[in-house]
Parts: C-alpha cells; structure tokens; sequence
C-alpha cells in the first residue's frame, strides 16, 4: 500500500493541500482562495474559520481524488502565513476577533512608542528582528488593548494566542504549541536562549499564560480527531512558510539562497548554526530545529510581491486574471521610463518605512497599461535585488565571507520567465527555478517526513531537488546600475509619504 505525507500550506491569499510521495513528487493537490477583509487603510484582516474550513477543505479533496484515507497517510507538515495573529477562548475555541495579518499596519504607533522609549536595540539583540508592526507582538498587543476584557482573560489563561500554525493544530488535533521557526517571529522570542523572553512579555503587556508551547519543526505533537479524516494521522512537521520553502529547496548548507515569490517575497540564506547579525537592516530568524540542532537564516522581506499584480487586476482593473500579467508586460520591449514602488503597506527590508506608501513614476502620454504592468512585475524583482545587495553587504563582512553563486526561485511567481529572466540580470547570478515549485508545501513535507521515518535523512532529501531552468544574466553592468540607481530614486519618493506631519 502506497503511502505519502499530506502538507497544508496555509497561505495568505489562499489555502492549500498537496499529498507526496517518498520520491518528493506531487501526486495531488488542491486549493482554495478565501476572503481578504480591509476594514481601514493599513488594515488587513482573515477570519480565522474562513482560514480553517478552507484547509481542512482542501485537505479532504486531495484524499479524496487519490482515493485514499487516513492509513494511506504517514503524517501531516504544516506551512503557514508567518506573522498573522490569532486569539481564541481556549474552552470555546472561537475567536475573540479577527485575524490580523502580516501586512497589518495598525501596530506602528505601538513600535513608534516602544522605539522612542529606547528599547528597540533590546528587541533587536533578543529576537534578530527588526522592530516593526511586521510582526506579532505589536498585533496581540493591540488585540489586548482594543477588545473589551482580553487582557484580563488572558492572564487567567482563559484565551489562547497563537500564529496560523497554532490556530490549524489546535483545530486538528486540540494541542496549543507552535514550532521554532514560527515562534522566532513573534517579536517576543529570544533566539539565542530559544524560549519565551519575559523582558520582551513585560515590554508589550503579553501574559506568558496565553502563550503556546515552542516545540521542534519535525517531531510528533499530536494525532488529527478521528472525525476530520476516518482516522488519526500524525501532525509532524511544522514551519513558518519562507522557513519550509527554505527546506523544500534544500539550501541546507550555509550559503545557500532561495527567494519565494508569493503574495509577499522573502529571501532567505542559511546562515549556519549561530544567529548572524545583519549590519543592513536584515532579519536573523530561526530556520528549523530538527533532531536538537537549530539552524539559523538571514532574511529580508518585500510585503508586495505577487499582490501587486493582485492590485493590478483587483484595483486598476488592468488584468481580468494574474496569469494575464506576464503576456501583457511582454508586448511592450520595457517599461518606458515607468516604475512603481508597491508601498501600499509600507516598505520591508532593507527601509522598514511603515510609513512608505504606492507610488508610480515616470508617467508620459506614451504610457499605457502594458508599461504599468511591466513596471508592476519589474518591481517584485527591483525589491528583491536591493535585499540580495544587503546580504552581500553583510556575508562580505562576516567572519567567513560567503560568495553567492545562485538564487533558487520558488512560488508562484516564479512560474513567470520574464519575471525570472529580469531577477537574474540585476542580479548578475543565475536563477534556478526547481521542477517542484511547491516548495513551501514540500519542506512542510519533509519535516513531516523525516520525523516518522518516511525520510531517513537531510542528505536524502537534498539529492532529490531538480533543476527545471536555469536563468542567466544577459544585462550589462553598466545598465544593470543605471536601472537600479532609478529605482532608488523612486523609493526615495515613496519613503515617509504617509508620515504625520
């Protein structure tokens, strides 16, 4: 009897499903798009039942199109939307409010406060970020603040916090625990001591009793209910989503580097087994823990990759459909002098402006919808090429300086080759994009997998990945300059737009 590990890949636009098999390779898979609520500017909400009944959806399809059931199913990885913050009753296991997702901004009064407090270097040193509205604890806070009794519930442990992960495992298999690498970004997670940090508890007002248990990314922390699928399946693996694509790309030597291209994109080098310390604005996070050995990641985030085109078809009007994008900006030979700096919500690493906002220059009336497109697409890579240079900055100054040789592509965005094809020329490296472009779905897979024997080790996994096309740079340095030196100019122009007079 044919067995396969079934990972959720619990994203910010949508839900997904994918059940593998001991080769790595995609035998079924399913997905499901669910609402996105914008109550204000800044604003980005879920439902977390929304979230819930479209992955246990999927899920149940993917079985059922194989035709399998639960004994067919050695265990279940989990990859989600990292950041998102939930709160639920622990007795009811409702929500007491919606979730408020990464791209959230309404937390950047809270950071403002606790930077001119003076405490952002505290934050920094504890967790590796970045002190941000990005991330969770600026989130729960203001949950905490602004619904009626929360903190006080909370301190008597009736009310439960968690990430995505938190939310699908305890609705799974009713354990409240999350992993690692979700943990890491919290902003209340000490890294090098790996465990809860109470000075950063006491910094946001988090009662640790709301708090769930850190465990590994690969390693059994319950059985599903009976009911969900016929029978209980193992949940064994557990990432953040840029930690699991990460692992599904097999950049498990220190060096190595992957970007996903999703709604967001998020570049990723291993960085070994010590938490680096970026000198340009860069996140050092957890990557995994698996079999007691945690290995450590430098980051840097863009918030609007894929949903720029999103905004071009939902908000302009532009496209009827995202894959319509890559045909469009293709009719046209550039972008004739237009760029767009995607700050609707801000800009991530290496600026960290939450008060950067979506501006398009360089408008002439020769401009149509096909520059604006190209444009759209040409900043995804735009922004990722100013995270590369910061991790050269800083790999270049290390202790062992690192050369970067490649970018391992993932995601959905990856699929478009005109969009690779531009990636690798301001890059100057070559862009490879793997046969399974799951990737996120994949590491959740693996962790799974190498925690229930399915997988016997790291090794095994690594020499399973596969090389679909391999991008090289054709762009001259001379224009590869000029070009980025105008994308710079026009971020300068998006910095500080909505700051308070």
């Amino acid at each position: 009897m044919k067995k396969y590990i079934l990972a959720l890949d619990q994203g910010t636009t949508s839900s997904r499903a994918i059940l593998f098999d001991q080769r790595g390779q995609i035998c079924a898979s399913a997905a499901q798009e669910f609402p996105q609520h914008f109550p204000q500017p800044g604003w980005v909400e879920h439902d977390p039942n929304e979230i819930w009944n479209s992955q246990l959806t999927v899920a149940r399809k993917v079985m059922h199109d194989l035709h399998v059931d639960s004994s067919h199913v050695l265990g279940i990885g989990i990859a989600n939307q990292r950041e998102t913050t939930v709160v639920w009753d622990r007795k009811t296991g409702e929500p007491i409010a919606p979730a408020i997702v990464w791209q959230d901004r309404r937390g950047a009064d809270i950071c403002e406060t606790i930077r001119a407090e003076g405490h952002a270097r505290l934050i920094s040193d504890c967790t590796g970020l970045e002190l941000d509205a990005y991330f969770s604890a600026s989130k729960l806070k203001w949950l905490l603040d602004h619904v009626a009794g929360a903190r006080e519930r909370a301190r008597h442990g009736a009310l439960c916090f968690g990430t995505i992960d938190s939310w699908l495992i305890h609705k799974l298999c009713g354990a409240h625990v999350t992993d690692v690498s979700n943990a890491s970004r919290t902003m209340l997670f000490n890294i090098h001591l790996m465990r809860w940090d109470q000075d950063l508890l006491d910094l946001f007002d988090i009662p640790e009793a709301m708090l769930p248990q850190v465990v590994s990314s690969s390693e059994e922390v319950g059985n599903t209910r009976d009911a969900l699928f016929g029978g209980a399946i193992p949940v064994a693996g557990i990432a953040g989503d840029q930690q699991a694509a990460t692992f599904g790309q097999a950049c498990l030597k220190p060096g190595m580097v992957k970007n996903t291209y999703g709604t967001g994109c998020f570049m990723l080098m291993h960085a070994g087994s010590h938490a680096p310390v970026s000198r340009n604005r860069l996140l050092s996070t957890v990557g995994w823990r698996v079999d007691g050995r945690t290995d450590y990641l430098l980051e840097g985030s863009v918030f609007m990759g894929g949903a720029t085109v999103q905004w071009l078809r939902d908000g302009l009007g532009i496209i009827k459909e995202s894959r319509e994008v890559e045909a469009l900006a293709a009719s046209v030979p550039d972008s004739g002098g237009v760029l767009l700096v995607p700050a609707f919500v801000g800009l991530g690493a290496p600026h960290w402006d939450p008060h950067a906002r979506g501006t398009l220059v360089g408008l002439s009336r020769g401009s149509n919808r096909a520059h604006i497109a190209r444009a759209a697409l040409e900043a995804i890579a735009y922004q990722s090429a100013e995270l590369l240079a910061a991790m050269q900055k800083d790999v270049a100054t290390a202790h062992r300086p690192i050369t970067l040789s490649e970018l391992r592509a993932d995601g959905g965005a990856s699929r478009n080759d005109l969009l690779m094809q531009f990636q690798s020329d301001l890059l100057g490296v070559p862009v490879l994009r793997p046969k399974v472009t799951e990737t996120t779905a994949l590491g959740a897979a693996y962790l799974a997998g190498l925690a229930v024997g399915f997988w016997e080790s790291q090794e095994e996994i690594a020499a399973q990945w596969e090389c679909e096309r391999r991008f090289e740079p054709q762009m001259d340095a001379a224009h590869r300059a000029e070009l980025l030196a105008q994308w710079g100019r026009a971020v300068e122009r998006a910095r500080g737009w909505d700051q308070p007079a």
